[in-house]
């Protein structure tokens, strides 16, 4: 699920690489940043446009899009369900990075990967990058998809209490005390806060799977564990990392936060945390 810069220069040519550098609060600055540079070969993904549908109300702030539609984008960037594929972006951790990989995944895809540290790894390795731009060649995805990977709110809000829920925003947005971008502050009652950036170590990488395992000793492997953040992004770290950690049962609510907060009648926590 994670690789290392030398893993993917020895492989240049063999995997299809992925770009999924993206801003919250400038959604161009990413595809900007592509077109200035890149790995070679690299393919630019979308995190605003096609890694979330906005003609989805009621969903959150970046709704997920239809498995088919997902299939069909990745199809177009040459990628199918036994593609080889390295996702990065330049934060470390990738959470938009996760996201694709996340995706992938759900498809069917169980070849895709994370490049560990992104952008400023691959470069600090000394290792080159370009502006040249390449036109993929179409590839047929055909959707496997595995549904036990996704939950919607009325299934969160059933599973309250048989359910571990995992938080992986900010201490400070987990207790409500700030809330820059949703309607209410707060969490989902019961909610554990790991944040998402407890999953890397001090230098910025992935933590082994032996510290994963440390790092998510406090819950229980068997019950199923749903995790959430503020659109279904950061949530994707901690959906892989528990993966890594060997959890089974592990679903993401991809509306998360932003879908919670803005429905009537449903119950919201503030204060700290719990565990």
């Amino acid at each position: 699920m994670i690789v290392t810069p030398k893993w993917l220069y020895d492989r240049l040519g063999e995997v299809i690489v992925l770009d999924a550098r993206f801003d919250l609060f400038d959604e161009k600055k990413g595809k900007q940043a592509y077109h200035a540079e890149h790995l070679p070969g690299a393919l630019f993904i979308d995190m605003a446009e096609e890694m979330a549908d906005k003609r989805i109300q009621g969903a959150g702030r970046h709704p997920l899009p239809s498995p088919e539609d997902m299939a069909q984008m990745f199809a177009k960037k040459g990628i199918s369900k036994d593609s080889k594929v390295v996702i990065y972006d330049d934060q470390n951790g990738g959470i938009a990075a996760a996201r694709a990989w996340w995706m992938l995944e759900f498809l069917g895809n169980n070849n895709a990967a994370i490049l560990d540290g992104g952008i400023q790894a691959w470069k600090n390795s000394g290792y080159p990058t370009t502006d040249e731009v390449k036109p993929p060649d179409e590839a047929r995805f055909d959707p496997h998809v595995k549904e036990d990977w996704l939950v919607t709110a009325e299934q969160v809000k059933n599973k309250l209490g048989s359910a571990v829920v995992v938080d992986s925003r900010s201490r400070e947005r987990y207790q409500g005390e700030q809330e820059p971008l949703d309607p209410k502050a707060g969490h989902i009652p019961g909610a554990l806060n790991f944040p998402w950036g407890g999953v890397l170590g001090q230098d910025g990488n992935w933590k082994t799977t032996e510290e994963l395992v440390q790092h998510f000793a406090a819950l229980p492997r068997d019950r199923e564990v749903i995790v959430y953040c503020g659109s279904g992004i950061s949530a994707c770290p901690n959906v892989l990392a528990l993966k890594r950690a060997g959890f089974k049962q592990v679903t993401l609510y991809a509306g998360s936060w932003s879908d919670w907060s803005s429905r009537s009648g449903y119950p919201v926590e503030t204060g700290h945390p719990s565990q």
